[in-house]
This record gives C-alpha cells, sequence and structure tokens, in this order.
C-alpha cells in the first residue's frame, strides 16, 4: 500500500509494475538482468478521491497517457528493488504535488515612493550610458 497521506493511499493492486531490461551503457548485467521497472497507474480505475483524480488529469506532464494512466520507468540502479522503490516514491511525490493548493495571488499595487524609485534609477542609469559614446570635439 502506497501511503499519499493520513487519509488517503492507494493499494498495490493498483499499481501494475513490470520488469524490462535497462538502456545504456553496462555491459553483460544489462543485456541479461530486467532491472528496470516500469510502473502504470491508472487514474480512472483508482479509488482516490475525485479532487486527486481531476488535479491529475488536468496535469501536463509527459507521465500522463491520454488514456489516463500514469506511466513511470525506473532504471537509475542496478537492482529491481531499488528502482521499484524509486518508481514508487516518484508516483508518491506525483500525487503529493497535486493535492497541494497554490494560494490565488492578490494583485497589489507599487506604492508611489517605489514607482519614483524605479524611474530615478533608470533614468541615472541612462545617463550613464549616454556617457559611454564617442567624444565630439
Amino acid at each position: 500500500m502506497l501511503v499519499i497521506s493520513q487519509s488517503v493511499s492507494i493499494p498495490d493492486d493498483e499499481i501494475d509494475i513490470s520488469y524490462i531490461r535497462a538502456q545504456g551503457a553496462g555491459g553483460q548485467n544489462v543485456n541479461k538482468v530486467s532491472s528496470a521497472v516500469h510502473l502504470r497507474f491508472d487514474i480512472h480505475g483508482s479509488s482516490l478521491p475525485e479532487f486527486y483524480k481531476e488535479r491529475l488529469l488536468a496535469l501536463k506532464d509527459n507521465r500522463l497517457t491520454k488514456e489516463g494512466v500514469i506511466v513511470i520507468k525506473a532504471q537509475q540502479f542496478r537492482t529491481q528493488e531499488k528502482n521499484r522503490e524509486d518508481a514508487l516514491q516518484r508516483l508518491q511525490e506525483l500525487v503529493k504535488s497535486v493535492a497541494v493548493v497554490q494560494r490565488a495571488r492578490r494583485v497589489t499595487k507599487p506604492t508611489k515612493s517605489s514607482q519614483r524609485k524605479r524611474m530615478d534609477s533608470k533614468t541615472q542609469r541612462g545617463k550613464t550610458k549616454s556617457l559611454r559614446g564617442k567624444v565630439q570635439f
């Protein structure tokens, strides 16, 4: 069971894990051992609350397919177990990230003095740059 928060968790039977051969250099170990992990998690068929499902489906993430399946490939480590833990941790972080609701930004106006300071510094900078030109006799 993958724990997301105190009240939300994902049962193991909803997470599909398959083992594949890792890509890249590594000699005989890469050619013989299926140590990479291919994790698939179907959002529509999960027991997550609707809030999580909606936020996950709205993500602009290349790990999310059009069918609403999260696909994570972990091949950083040499052993299956470490890659499996890495994939599960990445899934957990992804689901936790959608639970955080960002506060709406309140629009504020800059103060008169800050506007004046900004304009004064721009004027001063312009004068400094104008002095860098060619000298005319």
